[in-house]
């Protein structure tokens, strides 16, 4: 992975690697600087309260949701139900294709 694909987009899918949330995923809302993000999943991760993350502790997935996307673009702002909406959309799109094909290396 080279140094552009590292660095993640508003409304990007990425997986925590390091803290007491590794293993789950949440959605990119905002880029802070070089090195930290907001993160949130809409459930546990409020959009009010997001998590402050720094990039090396994060996996950046390929999905981006143009819904979440849109909307943070547009009004600056997102629903906790558009957060979980394409959280379960990309868990029933992408992690079902990585069970049923090759395993993903993680």
């Amino acid at each position: 992975m080279n140094e552009a694909d590292s660095i993640p987009r508003i409304g990007q899918v990425v997986r925590i690697l390091q803290g007491r949330e590794a293993g789950q995923y949440a959605i990119v809302l905002k880029l802070i600087d070089d090195r930290y993000v907001l993160l949130a999943d809409g459930e546990k991760r409020k959009y009010d309260r997001p998590k402050k993350k720094n990039l090396h502790h994060i996996e950046v997935m390929e999905f981006i949701s143009p819904e979440v996307q849109n909307s943070l673009l547009e009004t600056g702002r997102v629903t906790n139900g558009k957060l979980r909406f394409a959280l379960t959309k990309f868990m029933n799109e992408i992690v079902t294709d990585l069970k049923k094909g090759d395993q993903h290396d993680g």
